[in-house]
């Protein structure tokens, strides 16, 4: 098998777009139903987090911009390492991930390790 990454993208910046307390709570079980389903199946790789919502962006020479990288209202909000056949494979258990079922939200799939 090899690994993959799963690259979460949400709105992270908007405040409208933020979940409520009681949607958070929901969305936190829907994440840990799938998160046991990956791992009960062997396929989940130590590693991955959430990320803050704050950071810092670092350009050439050495311009800093406040917080983190954003396009089109989308940041990087977190990521596991899973294990797959093939990137179609991966591509099925990131089809199930609970974060697509919200507004302008992403999964990015990256095979690890592979050059080009």
């Amino acid at each position: 098998m090899k690994e993959f990454v799963l690259i979460f993208r949400m709105d992270i910046i908007t405040e409208e777009a933020q979940p409520t307390a009681e949607q958070m709570h929901g969305y936190m079980q829907q994440w840990t139903e799938w998160i046991s389903f990956i791992k009960d199946k062997g396929q989940l790789v130590d590693g991955g987090n959430h990320f803050s919502r704050e950071g810092r962006v670092l350009k050439r020479g050495n311009e800093v911009i406040e917080g983190p990288y954003v396009a089109d209202r989308n940041s990087v909000a977190g990521y596991i390492l899973i294990r797959a056949i093939d990137v179609d494979d991966a591509t099925r258990i990131a089809e199930k991930c609970p974060i697509l079922l919200g507004e302008n939200t992403s999964v990015e799939i990256r095979e690890v390790g592979q050059p080009g």
